[in-house]
């Protein structure tokens, strides 16, 4: 993380730094709230906030610039990832791979019990490759049709669906923030993961506690069963629906199993997804094209199964695409100007105990993801603004690494203008602010950390007779 004062320039005080923070949460609060408008244009308005206070210390347009265009870098992976994943979306449908698993699913699966069902089935995917936002994209879109057949509001199933795979995403060995944590933290995986177990085991368990008691009040209604039964027909009516359709699901899983990064890995769902459209659904080059870029459009004379399955499309990542962009220059500028540095600072001297370090931390993982937009930037910046403090206070550094997970990889999500909220709601089709009360796991985690941190559960110091060895 850059974050040399050039010459010319100083650092910024914290009240300077503060008033670009409150210009971005209250643009965008009075915008979505108060309202009801999207937040990129109150997000442009906070980037010249940011740019005019950066000025006013010093730096040159050429920095700010620089810091802008770092931002937005950064944000590019992601990009990648969203228009792929917009594509993939709209192809499975068309092939008839996101029907048939809503086909199987509300065969499967009972109102009393799919929500708990949903984790289980999110976490294992998501443990198993190691990525949060492939299980969202794929199994999660299925889920939430099944969902929606069942007669579930979409914001309870999207808060079920993603507990899952952030569950997974943090405690799979596959996973980038898994080992990027341990890393910058200054421990090792399994130790990190091992760590992580105390915090993580009971946020899962109260969240599936919670999960099973909302499920049980949407267990066997005639309704449901009558609703039921007419997806599953108009679905029969309109698409082959075939086992051959779950290749390629599994075929994404099993590559992103085998550590294929995830560009490739969802290319190839999209190319396979491709050859059965061609071979089962008897789509045409015009189809395929229509559902890559606009979406798949449901024609089957029912609105609820229509609105179900008019989905996808490279087109309808373009919104939460802009989105990012102006919430990475803001948080690019914040970056490179030292800004978010000086607020982290003036919470650093307020530590004063190992439970308030610990506190500390959390939160600065989550306001750098409401101000970075980003959950690896914030992982970054909660691992390197703390390590020192932990190793002059005697901790060891895996109660930082699991500190920073517990806090910057499950929040990011419940951030709209973060590149995790802004994907996550585009590929559920579920605003964050809607779903985010009912993401469980991804509040009661960091809520977890904080309690074990107060009362000083499972916080290691570390081994002095190691310290020494080291040194010697």
């Amino acid at each position: 993380m850059n974050t040399d004062i050039p010459s010319g320039a100083r650092a910024p005080y914290f009240w300077e730094s503060i008033i670009s923070l409150v210009s971005l949460v209250l643009g965008i609060s009075v915008s979505i709230v108060i309202y009801g408008l999207d937040p990129q244009i109150p997000m442009l308005m906070g980037v010249v906030v940011a740019s005019l206070v950066a000025m006013r210390c010093g730096f040159s347009w050429s920095t700010i610039q620089n810091g802008m265009v770092s931002g937005i870098t950064n944000a590019l992976p992601a990009t990648i990832i969203l228009i792929l994943v917009g594509i993939l979306i709209g192809i499975w449908i068309l092939a008839g791979v996101v029907p048939t698993l809503i086909y199987y699913g509300l065969s499967v699966l009972s109102p009393s019990f799919f929500l708990p069902a949903t984790v289980i089935i999110c976490a294992i995917t998501s443990l198993a490759t190691g990525t949060s936002w492939g299980t969202t994209g794929t199994i999660g879109v299925a889920l939430m049709g099944i969902g929606s057949g069942l007669g579930f509001p979409l914001p309870l199933v999207a808060g079920a669906v993603l507990s899952g795979a952030y569950f997974g995403d943090k405690m799979s060995p596959l996973s980038d923030t898994t080992n990027m944590a341990p890393a910058l933290a200054g421990t090792d995986l399994f130790t990190h993961i091992k760590h992580m177990s105390y915090t993580t085991g009971v946020s899962i368990v109260l969240t599936l506690i919670i999960e099973t008691v909302i499920s049980l009040q949407y267990a066997g209604t005639a309704g449901n069963i009558e609703r039921i039964n007419t997806i599953r027909t108009l679905l029969d009516e309109n698409f082959t629906i075939n086992i051959v359709m779950l290749l390629p699901p599994l075929l994404v899983m099993f590559v992103s199993y085998r550590q294929m990064p995830a560009i490739p890995g969802i290319t190839i769902g999209i190319l396979s997804a491709v050859v059965i459209a061609v071979g089962l659904q008897d789509a045409n080059y015009e189809s395929l094209i229509n559902a890559a870029f606009g979406g798949f459009e449901g024609a089957t004379g029912n609105e609820d199964v229509d609105a179900l399955l008019t989905r996808g499309g490279m087109d309808s990542m373009m919104y939460t695409i802009s989105l990012v962009f102006a919430a990475m220059m803001f948080g690019g500028i914040m970056e490179r100007t030292s800004q978010l540095k000086a607020i982290a600072d003036k919470v650093l001297t307020l530590a004063k105990s190992n439970g308030s370090l610990i506190v500390s931390t959390v939160l600065t993982c989550i306001g750098s993801n409401m101000i970075l937009c980003d959950q690896y930037m914030s992982i970054v910046m909660g691992a390197r603004t703390y390590a020192q403090a932990y190793r002059d206070r005697g901790l060891a550094p895996e109660n930082l690494s699991r500190a920073v997970e517990d806090s910057a990889t499950v929040t990011a999500n419940l951030v709209p203008w973060n590149s995790g909220g802004a994907y996550q709601a585009a590929t559920l089709g579920v605003a964050t602010i809607a779903y985010l009360p009912f993401a469980f796991f991804c509040w009661i985690s960091p809520l977890v950390t904080i309690l074990f941190g107060v009362m000083g559960w499972t916080i290691k110091k570390i081994d002095t007779t190691e310290a020494e060895e080291e040194k010697g």
